[in-house]
Formats: C-alpha cells, sequence, structure tokens
C-alpha cells in the first residue's frame, strides 16, 4: 500500500547509508580531514540523506516527466554550449569564460527542464515510443474517478460499445481505490473491492482500452482536484458519479461524463395515459396513496391503491415529474382492480 515501506525498500535504505557513512569515514582518513573519522562520517552520512530526499522528490513525478525534463536539460545545456563558446574566445581569462559558460549554463538548463517536463504530456500516448502499440479506439480520452469504478455500471456502457477512446486510470485513484479496499470498515472494504473487480473487467473487455497512467499534478493534494489538473493538461473528459466533482469539473471547463445523467437519459419515456403494470410495495405519503417502481428505479406514485399493497396491479400514467433526485410517475389504477384480492381471499 501506498505510504508503508516494505522490508526491503527499508534495508535497502540502510545499506545505503551505512555504506555513505562507511565510504565517507574511509576517506576521510586517507585525505587526513581536520576532524577525521568524525566529519568523514558525517558527510558521508548527508549524502545518503541527500540521495533519499532526491529519490522522495524523483518519486512525485512521472516517467513522462523525467524523460521530458532530461531532454530538455540535454538542449539546454546544448544551447548553451553554442551561446558561451564563441563569447568565451574574446574572454580574457579563463575564470571569466567559466563564468559566462555557468550563467547560460543554469539559465537555459532550468528552462529546458521546465519546458521538457511539462511539454512532454503533448505528445499523445498512442504516439508515445514507450507506450503500446496496439490500436485504440477513436475520441476523446476519458479519466475514470474511483466513485465510477466503485459504481460499476461503466463496465456494462463499455460492453455495450457506445463508449469510444481510451479509459486512463491515473496511479493515485488506484491507490485510493486500494486504500478504500483496504479499509477496516466492512462496507468500505466491500466498495473498494468491488471498484477494483470493475477495474478488472474493463481491462478484460475488448470493446476498450484501459490505461494506468502515472501522470500526476504533485501541487495538488486532493483527488478530484488532480483529476480536473489531469484533465485539463490532457483534454480529457472525466467519467464519474461524484456530484461535487461534477461541479467543480464543470466550472473549470472540463468535459463530464456522469453516469447518473446518462442513467436518467436512457430512462424510458412515459406518456400521460400510457399502461403500466407495476407491483404496489408500501403506502405513499398521502393518504390512500401506494407506492411501486419501476425495474429501472422509478418511482410510481398511485392515487387510492393503499389497499392492494402487496400486489402487482395496471395503472394509467396521469402525470410526469422531473425533480433533482429523479423521476417521479403519477398514475391511477385502470378500471376495477379488486379481481385479485377477491381471489386470494377465496383461495
Amino acid at each position: 500500500m501506498e505510504g508503508r515501506l516494505s522490508l526491503a525498500q527499508i534495508l535497502s535504505r540502510a545499506v545505503l547509508i551505512f555504506s555513505c557513512s562507511a565510504a565517507g569515514y574511509v576517506l576521510a582518513k586517507q585525505v587526513e580531514l581536520a576532524y577525521e573519522p568524525w566529519s568523514g562520517l558525517a558527510i558521508g552520512f548527508g549524502f545518503a540523506m541527500f540521495v533519499l530526499l532526491v529519490e522522495a522528490v524523483v518519486k512525485q513525478f512521472s516517467v513522462k516527466a523525467i524523460i521530458g525534463g532530461t531532454m530538455g536539460l540535454v538542449v539546454g545545456l546544448g544551447i548553451a554550449m553554442l551561446i558561451s563558446y564563441p563569447l568565451g574566445r574574446f574572454m580574457e581569462s579563463v575564470p571569466m569564460a567559466v563564468s559566462v559558460y555557468g550563467v547560460t549554463a543554469c539559465t537555459f538548463g532550468y528552462i529546458g527542464i521546465i519546458l521538457g517536463s511539462g511539454k512532454i504530456f503533448e505528445i499523445r500516448s498512442s504516439r508515445w515510443p514507450f507506450s503500446h502499440q496496439e490500436e485504440v479506439p477513436k475520441g476523446m480520452d476519458k479519466l475514470l474517478d474511483t466513485s465510477a469504478l466503485i459504481d460499476g455500471r461503466i463496465a456494462d456502457v463499455v460492453e455495450s460499445g457506445f463508449l469510444e477512446g481510451r479509459l486512463v486510470v491515473p496511479r493515485f485513484v488506484l491507490n485510493e481505490l486500494q486504500g478504500v479496499a483496504d479499509s477496516p470498515d466492512p462496507v468500505k472494504r466491500s466498495r473498494g473491492r468491488r471498484g477494483l473487480e470493475m477495474l478488472n473487467r474493463l481491462k478484460e473487455l475488448n470493446h476498450g482500452h484501459v490505461e494506468i497512467t502515472d501522470e500526476d499534478d504533485s501541487s495538488q493534494t486532493e483527488v478530484d482536484q488532480k483529476l480536473v489538473s489531469l484533465a485539463r493538461k490532457g483534454k480529457m473528459a472525466i467519467i464519474t458519479t461524484d456530484f461535487n466533482l461534477n461541479q467543480i469539473a464543470t466550472l473549470q471547463g472540463v468535459n463530464i461524463l456522469n453516469v447518473n445523467t446518462l442513467a436518467q437519459a436512457l430512462r424510458p419515456a412515459v406518456l400521460p395515459g400510457e399502461l403500466l403494470t407495476v407491483e404496489i410495495i408500501k403506502q405513499g405519503k398521502s393518504h390512500n396513496q401506494g407506492v411501486g417502481y419501476l425495474e429501472d428505479g422509478t418511482m410510481v406514485v398511485i392515487e387510492n391503491a393503499r389497499r392492494h399493497i402487496g400486489q402487482e396491479v395496471e395503472v394509467a400514467v396521469t402525470s410526469v415529474l422531473q425533480t433533482s433526485a429523479g423521476r417521479m410517475i403519477f398514475t391511477e389504477l385502470n378500471g376495477p382492480q379488486d379481481g385479485g384480492r377477491n381471489q386470494a381471499s377465496a383461495a
């Protein structure tokens, strides 16, 4: 799990610290430092800490950012050499020429790192030489949120073939999903494991291409903000069921594909006068009302149907109300509905 060190990592760090400290001790004795051997031991230990610090910083960047930054650094140093070499020939002293090259190298090296690590993400994954070269579906790439994976309906949408484009799961989303799956709360643990199962199912489907990416925005701490930043940078859409993420992304101009919105749009249209067959399962809020549900979860309110609770009846639609919580269908009994109750009583 992210944040915990394995035994191998702990041992490797211990070996690094011991080796650097011992090397510093031996080197201090060889060059006869003023405070040897403790000065060499301290220098070696400090160098080991510096290496571990560099490791912690580098781990925050993706492979693309590291490669892009390295390429930018090489190009920047090359430009600095081309600029400083002709100028150095006119310098009166070597230290001055070295100073000119040092300034230009630092300036263009820094610019190269910043531009290289940032612009590398504009190269689409399908053109990236280290990525898989198989053909991927056309369409805008889409980021998968943790809530969409836990919900699971996105797998059915992908399997139906209606969703085009690459499905991208950032590493920080996968880490969050693993954290939920390892939760001591049984409900959260079940939800997290369901999300992991849905991810495995998506990877097995032939209709879509799922990619795990290490791209991240280290300047953000919240998962939602990281998703929005990554979507804006890569010009991708976000698939989610989270209402708050939906609002945040929409305000920042990011395309959102909300599974709940899709589910509501796919519900069959019901017109006044249409006949439905529904089972009444409970009493309504108003006097003598009955309440049932369609297969898609739509609530059906039936007037004067309280006495038919537990029965399946035929109803006629009178009106349809769309609310923020979903759709409600108001109906009334279609003709006499007492036959079923009388037959049941006779039996």
